[in-house]
């Protein structure tokens, strides 16, 4: 069945578009008999109004895209409640894009939001994203675009991060204050930007304990299905092997437990594993699994604030900025102490 248009009521209670049209807004030029027919017999058909129709018309549409790589990753599920909340109590609603980690459907659904008239765009870069003509091209025809969790220097933007090098230098930091020397490092393609914030604190911390960065303890993994045990396995095969796993990302680490475990070896008896993610189901694994721990709904609620904030200046008057929140390091059993072991 068609939605129910105006035109519809108009022509059922012989009235015109704009007399109904201005029913509907309460607007003081309709007897109060007229509204009081246009409202009841509105409401007995279920009409809504069509937001797109109100967006060309009053230029605004009252509505933010979010584009996010994967809804089902623990960040960005965090990071949509904190956006959908902020935009809520400002009256505004939130569509929701998904990319699964693809370039071209990144493109798509900011094309797609673009003609949906969406006030403003919120975006974390897919895997696949190297290019980002599509955005400069968002940028140029004056749309407000904020960047969250996965940006790009290449935009001048305002962008919402965490702080990836100091969580990934805290935690190799408690690694080496174990007694671990061999950790091997899993993480994500090299040209996100969070990737190569957790590689540089990585490096540091390991600078800082006197260790020398080894480049084959680092593997580069492409969010592809059971892609941990290969990682593993060619980690374990190196002279020495490693004894920790320091993993970037919830499924790096999942997969990691799932395949040292497979491999008959011991966490944390024979190698530490610490990993970034915002699962809530870190400490019923087994063992409980050290975190670093992004502040995702926060940095949702901020990256919405600030995009609102944009929308509703409707000028320049502030530049672009970076705004860095702090990570969170929970040490649990995965990365005990080696036993017997003097640091």
């Amino acid at each position: 069945m068609d939605p129910v248009t105006i035109k519809d009521i108009a022509h059922a209670l012989n009235l015109s578009t704009s007399t109904v049209s201005r029913a509907l807004r309460d607007s003081y030029e309709i007897s109060p008999e007229t509204k009081r027919l246009v409202m009841e017999y509105a409401e007995r058909l279920n009409y809504r109004p069509n937001p797109i129709a109100l967006s060309l018309k009053g230029n605004s549409s009252k509505a933010l895209a979010v584009i996010v790589p994967q809804i089902a990753n623990n960040f960005f599920s965090q990071a949509i409640n904190g956006i959908e909340a902020i935009a809520y109590n400002r009256g505004y609603h939130v569509i929701i894009f998904q990319t699964h980690e693809s370039y071209e459907r990144e493109v798509a659904n900011v094309q797609q939001a673009m003609a949906r008239r969406v006030d403003g765009l919120l975006l974390s870069l897919s895997s696949e994203t190297a290019d980002v003509a599509h955005l400069k091209s968002v940028i140029s025809q004056n749309m407000p675009l904020v960047l969250f969790d996965r940006v790009s220097a290449e935009l001048p933007v305002t962008q919402v991060v965490a702080d990836n090098f100091g969580g990934a230098y805290a935690a190799t930091s408690h690694l080496l204050q174990t007694g671990r020397r061999r950790i091997a490092h899993l993480t994500i393609p090299p040209y996100l930007s969070i990737a190569q914030e957790r590689l540089a604190g990585y490096r540091a911390a390991l600078e800082q304990y006197g260790v020398p960065y080894d480049e084959s303890l680092v593997r580069y993994g492409t969010f592809g299905p059971d892609e941990a045990g290969t990682l593993v396995d060619e980690l374990l095969a190196l002279s020495p092997p490693p004894d920790a796993f320091f993993t970037a990302s919830d499924r790096l680490a999942l997969g990691c437990l799932a395949a040292l475990r497979q491999r008959n070896i011991d966490v944390p008896g024979q190698v530490a594993l610490l990993s970034f993610t915002n699962s809530q189901s870190a400490h019923l694994l087994n063992p409980p699994l050290s975190t670093v721990t992004q502040p995702a709904q926060e940095i949702g609620q901020l990256a919405a604030e600030r995009l609102i904030e944009q929308i509703e200046r409707k000028s320049k008057s502030t530049g672009p900025s970076t705004m860095k929140l702090p990570t969170t390091l929970v040490v649990r059993e995965s990365s005990q102490p080696l036993p017997k072991l003097v640091i």
